[in-house]
Parts: structure tokens; sequence; C-alpha cells
């Protein structure tokens, strides 16, 4: 999913800096984000209190929205670069179309996985007819330098690997989680996971201490930690963590992202992570003038314009405000 955000703001994330090396309990709390006509999304990283959890970099909640009279999502071609985007759905489906050709309909618990390298551009949207209800989130995760240039490519895996206890199922969207692993090609050291949670269910997780985890509330009443985290908020969680407390009020959907810290600072703006100021506007440029980033074939509609550059260059501010 594109940031359609018209008044993009240039950031600096990354780097170990403001990593908390201890379990902490921050709860954050969404920026609501309109999307198109129909699709408003809650956006939880970037964040007021935080950047960055491990390589994870954007995370955007949306719905569940009732669509049956709605076109759903439509969001135009448009270009990426410097991540990988991670397409996750509870209800509904959304069509994807990609400049290298790919072309593929992603459904409720299937990884869509799209990795820029240097360039790429796609376009989503729901397909015509589609489900009453859609709801999901779209994740980005920051490639490091040394994989910024690899060839961009479109990965879609229908069967995930899960691990289970009673009450409990996990599916391993990415990297690793007691011993399960998924297919989705990683370039750090890096998890995300979807925990179906019965109602009424107390267990705990199997963690890595070395790494920094948040858990982001999909539907339902949960205590994560003991810190009840409605649906559309996010709990971080810090790092030194070798287990990880979940209970259940009711029928509970929640996503695990977590990874090392990642060492890199990095500059994001609009679609695209660089390094630089400079980088960042020559890959606007190149957008606007059509080169680079390939077209998007058989999507009804033009691309997505870039909006301006800020007038003032970036000030670091590391991971967190």
């Amino acid at each position: 999913m594109s940031n359609l955000d018209r008044q993009a703001a240039l950031s600096v994330c990354g780097g170990r800096g403001f990593v908390v090396a201890e379990p902490v309990r921050e709860l954050l709390s969404p920026r609501r984000v309109q999307l198109g006509e129909s699709t408003e999304v809650r956006r939880l990283l970037p964040n007021l209190g935080r950047r960055m959890v491990g390589a994870w970099a954007f995370v955007d909640h949306y719905g569940p929205d009732d669509i049956a009279d709605e076109p759903g999502m439509q969001v135009p071609p448009h270009p990426h670069m410097g991540l990988q985007t991670v397409s996750w759905l509870h209800d509904g489906e959304v069509l994807h179309r990609d400049s290298t050709g790919s072309l593929a309909t992603i459904r409720p618990r299937e990884l869509g996985l799209m990795t820029s390298g240097r360039a790429i551009s796609h376009s989503e949207e729901s397909p015509k007819p589609h489900a009453r209800f859609l709801h999901g989130a779209q994740l980005w995760v920051a490639l490091p330098d040394a994989h910024r240039d690899v060839e961009p490519q479109f990965q879609h895996h229908t069967e995930l690997p899960t691990v289970t206890a009673p009450g409990l199922t996990a599916t391993v969207i990415l990297g690793a989680l007691d011993g399960a692993a998924s297919p989705g090609t990683t370039y750090t050291p890096i998890v995300g996971a979807d925990l179906a949670l019965a109602g009424g269910t107390e267990t705990s997780l199997p963690l890595d201490p070395d790494f920094e985890y948040a858990v982001l509330a999909m539907s339902g009443e949960s205590h994560v930690d003991g810190v009840p985290v409605l649906p559309g908020s996010m709990l971080y969680l810090g790092c030194g963590r070798s287990e990880l407390p979940l209970r259940a009020e009711s029928d509970a959907g929640l996503l695990l992202l977590g990874g090392e810290p990642f060492d890199e600072e990095i500059v994001m703006w609009w679609n695209f992570i660089g390094r630089s100021n400079e980088e960042i506007a020559q890959a606007r440029s190149a957008w606007l003038d059509g080169s680079r980033f390939g077209e998007v074939k058989g999507y009804d509609g033009v691309p997505l314009p870039a909006p301006e550059l800020p007038a003032t260059r970036l000030k670091p501010r590391g991971r967190v405000r």
C-alpha cells in the first residue's frame, strides 16, 4: 500500500541509539490517514513516539470496513525503493499488479511480499466483485544497505507454517518463530506472526531476547504482558524478553512484529526509503519523468503523482522523537 499523505514528511529512522534494551510496555496510539475515497487507515509506524521495530518501518491497520456498496481499496500505481511491502489480510481480497509483470489476488492469511530493491512500482485494488468486508494490515520492512539494490520481485505464499498451543494459532508471516520458518525472503533477522487467540485463552509465546518487539491488536479483547491492547493500537515491548504472556477475553487477533534492532539510519519519505535527502530527491524526479520504476500494466487509471519535497532539509532525530 502506498503512503498517500500529500504532505509527506522526511524523517530519519534506525540506528541503535534509542533501542530499549530491556522489557517495556509502551502503548502507541495511531494516526488516522485517508487512503482514497473509501479506505481509512490507522498508522502505527512511524509514530510520534517510535519510528521502527527491528527492520519494520511502516505499519498501517485498516478495517474492518463494510465495502459492499463501495469500490474498496483503490491505490493507483506508485513507486517504492529500499524496502519490502508485506500485505496481510483478515477479511477481503487485494488485487496486486507491479512493474515486474506480477498479477495476484491476495486473500486472508496469505503472504503478499514485494521486494522493491532499487526500484519497483505497483498498484493495489479491491477486485470486482469483492467481498463485503475489508480488514488487514500493510507493513514495510527496511532493506539494509548491502541489499538495497537486489532485483525487484514479488512473492505470493498461500501456505504458511503455524505454531499451535491450546487456544492459540500463530501463523509465521516472515522470519521464524518457535522453530517454524516462513518461506518469505528476508534480509535481516526479523519475525512477523499472526496470532489467533480463542476467548478465555491464557498462554505465553517464546521470544528471542536479542530482538525488540511490538504487538498490533487487529481485533477482539486481549491483554499483552498484562496490558489491555485495543484494536488499532500497538504495544511496544523493547528487548530482553524470552517469552510473552498473552490473555484473550474474547476471540482476538494480534500481529507480533520483531527483529534485531536496525543498525543503519534511514531516510523515509513518501514511498521511498534511502540514506540521504539527495537520494530521495533523485527517486522522486525519476518517478515524475517516468524512468527507473517501470510500468504497471492493466490498472484502469493514472499513476499517483509524487508530493512536493519539504522546503527544509532533514534533521536527524533517531528512532524516537
